[in-house]
C-alpha cells in the first residue's frame, strides 16, 4: 500500500464540500468501480483474458495499477484522481473475472453479502476509533508484506496454499478499511480527497471480497 501522510493533509485552497456530499461522493465513486467490475465480469469472457500472454498481462496489470495509484495519491485534481482510480479498477476487474469464474453464483453472492457487512462494521469502527487504526497501520503493512512473501513461497515453490493465509489477509484488510475510512474523515472534505479515499477503500474491499470468496468456496 502506498500510504502518504494523509492525516497531515491540510487544505490546498480547493473548496470543501458538506460532509453529506463528501460521503456521497465516496459512495458514488465506490459504486462506479463496482459497476465497472460487474460489467467486465458480465461482458468479458474468461477465455479472452486467458488468451492474453501471461507476461503481457502481468506487466499491463502492474503498470496500470501503479500508474493509477500514483495519480490519485499525488494529484490534487479530482478529474486526474478519477482517471487514476479507473486505471486501478479495470485491471482489478480482470482479476475478479478470473476469480469468480471458479465459483458458483450463490457462493459469489454470499461473499458479496459478507463483504458488505464486514465493510460496514469496519467503517463504523474506523469512525469511532480513528486513532487506534492510525497507530496500527505500520503493523498492518508489515503483516501484509510478510503474508505476501509467505504465500508466494508456498504457491510457487512448495505448491501448497494454507487456509490461514486467506484468514490473515481478511484480518489485515479489515484493518485497512478501518484505517482508510478513519483517514477519510480526518482530512479536508474536498472532492479530490473523497475520490482518493474511495480509491483506497475500493482496493481494500476488493481484496477482502476475493479472500472471503476463497474461504466460502472451500465449504
Amino acid at each position: 500500500m502506498m500510504e502518504s501522510k494523509v492525516f497531515e493533509r491540510t487544505s490546498n485552497g480547493e473548496q470543501e464540500i458538506s460532509p453529506r456530499l463528501y460521503n456521497l461522493t465516496i459512495g458514488a465513486t465506490l459504486c462506479w468501480g463496482f459497476l465497472v467490475n460487474w460489467l467486465m465480469v458480465d461482458n468479458i469472457s474468461v477465455e479472452s483474458i486467458l488468451a492474453i500472454h501471461p507476461l503481457a498481462f502481468i506487466i499491463g496489470y502492474f503498470a496500470s495499477c501503479f500508474l493509477g495509484v500514483f495519480l490519485f495519491r499525488t494529484s490534487s485534481n479530482a478529474f486526474v484522481s478519477f482517471i487514476g482510480y479507473n486505471l486501478v479498477v479495470v485491471p482489478f476487474g480482470l482479476i475478479i473475472n478470473l476469480v469468480v469464474s471458479n465459483y458458483d453464483s450463490s457462493i459469489v453472492l454470499e461473499a458479496i453479502q459478507v463483504t458488505g457487512l464486514v465493510t460496514v462494521v469496519m467503517m463504523t469502527l474506523g469512525t469511532l476509533f480513528p486513532a487506534f487504526f492510525q497507530r496500527i497501520i505500520g503493523a498492518l503493512t508489515i503483516a501484509l508484506l510478510v503474508v505476501i512473501v509467505v504465500e508466494v513461497v508456498q504457491v510457487y515453490f512448495l505448491d501448497i496454499h494454507q487456509q490461514w493465509i486467506d484468514w490473515a489477509v481478511v484480518m489485515i484488510f479489515c484493518g485497512y478499511i478501518g484505517y482508510d475510512w478513519g483517514r477519510a474523515n480526518q482530512i479536508p472534505k474536498t472532492v479530490d480527497n473523497a475520490i482518493d479515499s474511495a480509491a483506497a477503500l475500493y482496493m481494500d474491499i476488493i481484496n477482502l471480497f476475493i479472500r472471503i470468496l476463497r474461504i466460502l468456496g472451500r465449504k
